[in-house]
Formats: C-alpha cells, sequence, structure tokens
C-alpha cells in the first residue's frame, strides 16, 4: 500500500518554498536556517522510523481485526465513518499528548520551534509511532479495515500540513467546523490562555464539544513555556525522556514516579521544590 504522506513530501517542499518566497518578499521573518533545518531533519528521522513502526502497528491492527465485531467493508459510507472515527481518536490522542506526561515526552518535538511556517509541520516525532496508535485500536476491534485507518490516518496529516502558516488568517464560516491557520496557531502558543487548547485534527468541533476550544485573539507567541534553546535534531527528539529518566531516578515514592512518567505535564512539584516546568509548551 502506498504512503500517502510519503507521496506528498515533493509537494510539501514546493510550497515550503513557495511560502518562504514571500516570506522574503514581504519580509515577515517567518523562517530562520537553522530552525527550518532542523524541522526537515526531525521529518526524515520520521519517515524513516515510520518504516518499522507503520510495519508494526499494520500488523497489529490485522491482528485485532480478526476479533472484529462488525463486518465493515469498503462501502462508501464506511469511509465517511471511518473519516469522523479516526478524526475523534486523533482528537483523543492529541489532547492526552498535552496533558499525559509519557505521551507529551514525544509530542514535544513537534512544539519545540518559536518559528510558526510550513517547516513546523514537519517537525514530527521518532518515538511517538510506537505507542501513540493505541488511541486507535478501537477501530479495527469494531471492524474498520487497517488499511482504511491508515489511509485515514495519512489523510488526516495530509490536511494538518498546510494550516502551519501565519499567511492565512481567517477562512470565514469554515472557522466554525475545520481545523484552520488560526485555530491551529492558538494550539502552537505558549501565551497563558492558548496552553492546551484546539487539539482538532481536522475538524474543530471535538474541541467545542469537550471544552477545549480557544480563538485566535492575541498574537502567538509561539515554541514551549520553558524553550530548550537548542538545533541539536537528537537533543530535539531525546530532550524530554531524558528528563523523565532523571525524574524517575530522583523520585522516593511509587506515586512521585508514577506522576513523573505520567502526570500532566505542566506539573512542576518534585519533592517539596519547584524545579523545572517539564518544557511543557503544550499547544
Amino acid at each position: 500500500m502506498p504512503d500517502l504522506v510519503q507521496l506528498a513530501i515533493p509537494a510539501f517542499i514546493l510550497l515550503m518554498v513557495v511560502e518562504a518566497v514571500f516570506d522574503a518578499l514581504m519580509r515577515r521573518d517567518l523562517y530562520e536556517p537553522r530552525d527550518t533545518a532542523a524541522s526537515l531533519t526531525m521529518g526524515t528521522g520520521n519517515v524513516l522510523v515510520g518504516l518499522v513502526a507503520k510495519g508494526m502497528v499494520f500488523a497489529i491492527f490485522t491482528w485485532v481485526h480478526q476479533f472484529a465485531i462488525f463486518p465493515i467493508g469498503y462501502q462508501w459510507w464506511a469511509w465517511v465513518l471511518a473519516f469522523f472515527a479516526d478524526d475523534f481518536s486523533y482528537y483523543w490522542f492529541h489532547r492526552t499528548s498535552h496533558e499525559c506526561r509519557f505521551f507529551w515526552a514525544s509530542h514535544v518535538v513537534h512544539h519545540s520551534s518559536q518559528r510558526y511556517n510550513l517547516s513546523t509541520a514537519l517537525r514530527q516525532t521518532w518515538t511517538g509511532g510506537f505507542f501513540g496508535f493505541v488511541f486507535w485500536l478501537w477501530m479495527p476491534l469494531v471492524g474498520f479495515q487497517p488499511i482504511m485507518i491508515f489511509t485515514m490516518q495519512a489523510i488526516s496529516l495530509l490536511y494538518q500540513f498546510w494550516i502551519h502558516t501565519e499567511i492565512v488568517k481567517h477562512m470565514g464560516p469554515l472557522e466554525l467546523v475545520v481545523n484552520t491557520p488560526s485555530h491551529h496557531r492558538v494550539q502552537h502558543g505558549s501565551n497563558p490562555q492558548y496552553i492546551d487548547r484546539n487539539h482538532a485534527g481536522t475538524l474543530i468541533i471535538w474541541d467545542k464539544m469537550f471544552g477545549g476550544f480557544e480563538p485566535e485573539q492575541e498574537p502567538c507567541v509561539y515554541g514551549l513555556t520553558a524553550n530548550i534553546n537548542t538545533f541539536n535534531p537528537v537533543r530535539i527528539a531525546f530532550h524530554e525522556w531524558i528528563d523523565i529518566w532523571r525524574d524517575l531516578r530522583a523520585s522516593r515514592t511509587w506515586g512521585k514516579r508514577w506522576i513523573a512518567v505520567f502526570g500532566n505535564p505542566g506539573a512542576i512539584k518534585h519533592q517539596d521544590a519547584v524545579v523545572h516546568p517539564y518544557e511543557a509548551a503544550r499547544v
């Protein structure tokens, strides 16, 4: 099965070039060479690691599907249901990635840039593909075909690429239903009122239903609440995992160990002192 995301890479690069040229003409200063290089390196690593992770996940989905509750095939209505099921799954995966440190350790990569442009969309995790799939496990169990699930996940990622831009301001009535650049800028903002808001993939309706929506008002300040200030891809990929290991070793009770691994990333308690904010720039 062809990987739609990999097939779209040339289009990603072309659109980045177009945005960068527009940026240069308008003197917006959206791009910084070292930051862009870091994002592209993270994206390349994500694609290479994904060759292994996606094979593993597809095998798991195929195994689970043999126990399917309903015999869902490839009818047109099944694709419609799969779209909403995937988008719903992504919403809770994304929200959990901001609220649980174990998942945040991978997702923090995507929020580590202090720039917001199309290259930021490619700044992706090297580790999350091996466990984030658990939020979609219910779909093959219900009866959705693994290929259908993978296709919808790819379509969601393709859609989310273009919303990483400051060039598009507002999209009128579409702002009520779908995730837009304006909504997603809020997601990447470290402004206090923007943290942990707008977790949508394609549809913004989930945020409005479950209380996670925040409209864009004041200009967004991008990056983490405690920026790591590095362009080193290895540091970007693993810094939060290293911090988790450090905090785990320093914890003296099982309760604190649990919090160190699975607590809210915004927690800053370590014994009775404030040590660090877990670099929580949860968009």
